[in-house]
């Protein structure tokens, strides 16, 4: 179709080496969707009669519903999916078919195609995210008053509710999810009407175009609209964040599954066995998510060595922007979607949380704030707490076990409310700064991030 210039056929290497059509079908819905608009504008614009226009549409339709049916035409020597709706379309329409192509590029309409799946694939991430994120929720409300050690150096630190621990990922999702928002606002904008890259002597209508494919702006600069591919970074790279988030969620399902801790008990549906050891109940799927974050840093990574080196406008490079974003979808929509799955069955060990509470000293701070409460300098308390815990410690025993008198070998000021402050239910119950861990401040959050959920999905 394209070899007007040409005396020689191309070479069956070269056509091998170059085809797209693996690749690129997979957007035949959108590029459908981008010709009838663009049809329908060349009809308006007197480009072309209103009659070819509404031809031309016709004829789309039919292909459209050839591709679904599973009976159209599919052939390789054709190159992309771009010239098999367009050589379907000439079968079908004759020499009318021929004019669909009037006013544009392959150019700047590939960049449209990719553009229309990609705001598709992201949007479809958002509504994802919104599960997991409404997942952990209704885990976080279960739990308000169940309490765990906090962990700093993934050591025993301060006690904490298990809600705030949980709705501190939501809050990961969220920042995710308005990212994508913010992105969509840049992946819609309508690349139509740029042409090759100087644009063209047709009085085409880019934002008429823009506005009946469902975006909110087209291109400001024709040069930038078919060699610009941010919109494939930029979800690539929320892409990576997102696998970040999940993947640091798993590495603590993994480490609370263990039966050394036994927080939580893995749903039988989301487990594995051992070949050879029949106790074993490994967490392969949190595993996977997280193995398979490494697949989004490595798209991104691909893209952003794809384009880094390239002059404007267009090049034949571009042809490899596809696979690094199919590669992350993979990747996000299926992590996002097992995990919530897996979220809603879970199940917490609430006494085995508490019984981890209880050791490790994490009611030291409890102690060193009562001394504060108590007119004694921090610095002065953090030490005298510090000779406390080890005392406890060489006797095997928590702070809370020791006796008054104990207590008081270290502080006189020490009084028999010591034991409230050392409670560590009380401990959790008293941090109710704005965003703390206190269960009055984690409802608060719990409300908010409601509001937000409900909010969000009726955006969506």
């Amino acid at each position: 179709m394209l070899r007007g210039r040409f005396s020689q056929d191309t070479h069956q290497l070269v056509q091998e080496f170059t085809d797209s059509l693996d690749n690129d079908r997979v957007f035949a819905e959108q590029d459908i969707q981008g010709s009838q608009a663009h049809a329908r504008m060349l009809g308006r614009q007197g480009i072309i009669t209103q009659q070819e226009a509404e031809q031309l549409v016709s004829g789309l339709e039919r292909i459209r519903e050839e591709i679904q049916k599973g009976s159209f035409p599919w052939r390789s020597d054709l190159e992309d999916v771009h010239l098999n709706i367009e050589h379907r379309l000439t079968e079908l329409l004759g020499s009318v078919g021929e004019k669909l192509h009037t006013g544009r590029s392959r150019n700047d309409q590939v960049a449209l195609d990719l553009r229309l799946y990609v705001s598709q694939r992201v949007e479809e991430w958002q509504a994802l995210l919104l599960q997991l994120a409404r997942a952990l929720t209704d885990q976080a409300e279960q739990h308000l008053e169940t309490i765990l050690p906090g962990y700093t150096h993934l050591q025993p630190a301060q006690p904490v509710s298990l809600a705030h621990h949980l709705l501190a990922y939501v809050q990961m999702l969220r920042r995710d999810a308005e990212r994508l928002r913010q992105a969509q606002e840049r992946i819609r904008v309508s690349p139509l009407g740029a042409a090759a890259l100087a644009g063209t002597t047709y009085p085409v209508d880019p934002e008429e175009i823009a506005r009946e494919v469902g975006f909110g702006n087209s291109f400001a600069n024709s040069m930038d609209a078919v060699s610009d591919r941010d919109f494939v970074l930029e979800p690539l790279f929320c892409a990576a964040t997102i696998t970040t988030h999940l993947s640091r969620l798993c590495e603590e399902i993994i480490l609370w599954a263990n039966p050394s801790m036994g927080f939580l008990g893995l749903p039988d549906a989301f487990a594995t066995g051992s070949s050879i050891m029949p106790q074993k109940k490994n967490p392969d799927i949190a595993e996977l998510i997280r193995g398979k974050a490494a697949g989004t840093f490595g798209a991104l990574q691909t893209m952003l060595s794809l384009i880094k080196g390239l002059p404007l406008a267009y090049n034949r490079d571009l042809q490899e922007d596809k696979k690094p974003f199919y590669q992350a979808d993979v990747i996000v929509s299926g992590s996002l979607s097992l995990l919530t799955a897996m979220i809603a069955e879970m199940e917490f060990n609430p006494e085995k949380m508490l019984r981890a509470v209880n050791s490790g000293h994490l009611n030291a701070t409890e102690l060193a704030d009562y001394l504060v409460s108590k007119d004694i300098p921090f610095r002065t308390a953090h030490q005298v707490t510090g000779k406390a815990v080890a005392y406890a410690e060489s006797q095997g025993r928590g702070l809370q076990e020791l006796k008054l008198s104990e207590l008081q070998e270290f502080s006189p000021q020490v009084e028999e409310d010591v034991f409230r402050a050392l409670d560590p239910y009380q401990a959790v119950a008293r941090r109710n700064s704005p965003g703390g861990t206190g269960f009055k401040a984690v409802s608060d959050q719990l409300a908010a991030v409601k509001a937000w959920l409900e909010s969000a999905s009726g955006d969506g």
